[in-house]
């Protein structure tokens, strides 16, 4: 494998470009996700906006109509309607893990099997989430299984 950085002036903006012959592969979503702390998105806490980075997010949820973000220890409300932030989250570690809620699996701890085909994820800050047997393939694929 061949590596290639190239600095550029502060007016271009800066990119990473991947070629492979295997997208699939582990070290490409690593590598996206490196990238993908860059993306910013905006939650309100207290009042206050603040500036959250994809990779701070242990999850994304819509409970009766209003979106939030859950940090390891926050959480934040948002205007973001799920398919808008499941569109940011594209080539990242979230992925959508039941019908509200997008996961970062890059946070979960570990992972046991539940009733009926589900999974429960304990995240790396203790928390429990349940993934729907609908979308465990999507978190194979992101684990590269």
């Amino acid at each position: 494998m061949k590596l290639t950085v190239e600095q550029v002036t502060t007016e271009t903006p800066e990119e990473v470009l991947i070629r492979c012959h295997d997208p699939e592969e582990p070290w490409v979503s690593e590598v996206q996700n490196i990238a993908a702390g860059q993306i910013t998105v905006n939650g309100v806490l207290d009042g206050k906006m603040c500036r959250l980075k994809l990779g701070d997010i242990y999850y994304f949820e819509v409970v009766e109509g209003n979106s939030f973000l859950y940090c390891q220890k926050e959480v934040f409300s948002c205007k973001q309607k799920l398919y808008e932030f499941e569109a940011l989250c594209i080539g990242t570690m979230l992925f959508r893990c039941s019908k509200s809620m997008i996961l970062n699996a890059g946070k979960i701890d570990s992972i046991l099997p539940s009733l009926s085909g589900r999974f429960e994820a304990v995240l790396d800050n203790g928390e429990k989430v349940m993934i729907s047997r609908q979308y465990v393939s999507a978190l194979k694929r992101l684990l590269g299984r």
